[in-house]
């Protein structure tokens, strides 16, 4: 039975962004695309834990919690701001929130 190295958490980590960025870039739900921002942070600290693990150091777990604590805050703020803004037009619909510019 081989083992789980780097590589495969790094290949893992590379899927779960693309996925993240592809949501990002072909949906049009603000809530959807919310959560595929949250998807590709957790991708990007998925990488982190592994290259700390590589290289023995506590430096990428650090990293890691100062990315929760943005990522809790940016949760918190980011849907206040999608919950006034889906109060104020009645749609998530990021083509409709537009039309708020002109």
């Amino acid at each position: 039975m081989t083992e789980l190295g780097v590589n495969h958490f790094l290949f893992l980590s590379a899927v779960l962004f693309i996925i993240g960025m592809m949501g990002v870039l072909t949906r049009r739900n603000i809530l959807i695309i919310f959560m595929c921002i949250e998807l590709m942070m957790n991708a990007v600290n998925l990488s982190l834990i592994a290259f700390a693990w590589e290289s023995n150091t506590m430096y990428g777990q650090a990293f890691v919690l100062f990315t929760i604590a943005i990522a809790a805050a940016e949760a918190a703020v980011g849907l206040g701001i999608i919950m006034a803004l889906s109060r104020q037009v009645y749609t998530v619909d990021v083509d409709e929130m537009r039309t708020l510019r002109d």
